[in-house]
């Protein structure tokens, strides 16, 4: 199956290739050059998470080969439930809990199946360089990846994040992880700090090659890592079927809670593939970069950024949004305003392109102070226990149906357990939260009785193996250290 660079249709690549270099050596990002054929209703039938996640992954990433046996091997026994992503009702919503695998977080729905498909990429390419996934975090991709990619011969990974901007519960499962080939570095600066170092150190290597090891990414700029976030669109619509929430073909909304734009890009996919997706709510926190966009049309980053409690969510550049730009226009449009973001800071979309994304998109922001009143609320309402990230698209949604009136039936994806944000939600539920984050942990649970998930409560056992803090401009020593 043909991929092509968003910023050039000329820069070509089959679907193992294009997961082999995660980022396009042009610095665009890979898409189909047609989307893939896909049998909605074989998939809304199939008999578990597992078999639904081969028969999209099979469409998308064709030339990668044996999928049933990658799919196995990158979910089976590692989640709570072999739903891998189940829901749950809360009051008028359905909760779409993404934080049921290993680390605690949506991220290892697709980072449990990013090194499956790296690897057997490379096998298939008949690759022999030693691979080194580069991986920039806010917060979660950084443990989860660590964790996926942890001793796969051939492939070493190296996470940066920024330091004292993810929570403690966060940092403590990166610095703890174990495994002879991974990295992670503390940089002083901010998550788009990270991601830029990220982009720029491949830019460095137009080849794609550092010295004689390839380089590649886990971050949601590799098409390997977004393709597999579509099947908990579609799980979630099953679960609604089967519960007789909705009839085959009527539509529902979801609201995302999104930083970088991947986890909402694959319900976009997920709707272009025939799926009965309505709107999809996009979530930010206090830095609304994205809700400024979907409402004006106006990308524009340059403003400060604020920490909040929802820490994944800092993010000013939402690299995914590019491949959206692409769909709604151009190769050559998607380089000119890449241009225009690098050199000015901003971007406009043409107010019938942004008409377009507004059918499907709407766009809405929530304050840590709103966030926490949300978290409290639906508690102590509904007895169920959100975490600031998900708190915030919940936000969003009531927002949304008060404003349009739309009653269609509406799914929250539950991003992270609230026990990776303990003294946040503990805060948020009248509590005083204690320095200590394991102490927090405790406390969270004697309050709600909720079981602190086990990956969470081992952390604090273990002990710190990655501590070091370097300045920005020097990832690309660190990376040129790892390459020798």
């Amino acid at each position: 199956m043909l991929y092509h660079s968003t910023r050039s249709r000329a820069v070509q690549a089959d679907s193992a290739q294009a997961v082999l270099q995660g980022l396009s050596p042009d610095g665009g990002l890979y898409v189909p050059a047609a989307m893939p054929r896909l049998d909605v209703a074989a998939c809304l039938a199939a008999p578990s998470a597992q078999a639904m996640a081969e028969q999209i992954l099979t469409a998308f990433l064709p030339d990668i080969p044996d999928m049933a046996a990658l799919v196995r091997r990158a979910y089976a026994g590692k989640f709570e439930t072999e739903e891998l992503t189940p829901t749950a009702a809360a009051g008028a919503f359905t909760v779409t809990e993404l934080f049921r695998g290993p680390t605690s977080a949506f991220k290892d729905v697709a980072l449990c199946m990013l090194p499956q498909l790296l690897s057997q990429a490379r096998r298939a390419l008949g690759v022999q360089e030693e691979i080194l996934v580069l991986t920039a975090t806010s917060g979660d991709t950084g443990k989860a990846a660590l964790r996926g990619f942890q001793d796969v011969p051939g492939v070493k990974i190296c996470v940066f994040y920024p330091h004292g901007g993810v929570s403690s519960i966060q940092r403590a499962q990166m610095v703890t992880q174990p495994g002879k080939n991974v990295s992670v570095f503390a940089i002083r600066g901010n998550f788009d700090d990270a991601q830029t170092g990220v982009k720029a150190i491949f830019a460095a290597c137009p080849e794609g090659k550092l010295g004689n090891t390839r380089l590649s990414s886990a971050n949601s700029i590799n098409i390997g890592r977004l393709v597999p976030q579509i099947t908990y669109y579609f799980k979630t619509y099953q679960d609604l079927l089967r519960r007789g929430t909705v009839a085959m073909g009527e539509e529902v909304n979801f609201a995302v809670p999104t930083g970088n734009f991947g986890n909402i890009l694959a319900g976009y996919l997920s709707k272009q593939l025939g799926l009965p997706v309505g709107k999809l709510l996009c979530a930010s926190n206090a830095n609304n970069v994205l809700t400024d966009f979907l409402t004006t049309g106006v990308y524009d980053r340059r403003r400060s950024l604020r920490r909040t409690i929802s820490p994944s969510m800092d993010i000013l550049v939402s690299s995914n949004l590019e491949r959206l730009l692409y769909f709604m226009s151009s190769d050559a449009q998607v380089r000119e305003w890449m241009r225009q973001l690098h050199s000015q800071g901003f971007y406009t979309l043409p107010k019938e392109i942004l008409h377009t994304i507004q059918q499907d998109f709407y766009g809405g922001f929530c304050q840590d102070s709103q966030a926490m009143a949300v978290i409290r609320r639906v508690w102590e309402r509904q007895g169920y226990l959100l975490d600031p990230h998900t708190a915030a698209a919940w936000a969003v949604a009531e927002e949304y149906q008060a404003a349009a009136g739309d009653q269609r039936p509406l799914a929250v994806l539950a991003t992270a357990s609230p026990y990776k944000f303990p003294a946040a939600v503990l805060e948020a539920l009248g509590e005083t939260p204690s320095r200590n984050a394991f102490a927090n942990l405790e406390a969270l649970r004697r309050k709600t009785g909720i079981p602190i998930p086990e990956n969470l409560a081992a952390v604090e056992r273990l002990p710190e193996r990655h501590t070091a803090v370097i300045e920005k401009a020097e990832m690309l020593t660190q990376v040129q250290g790892l390459c020798r």
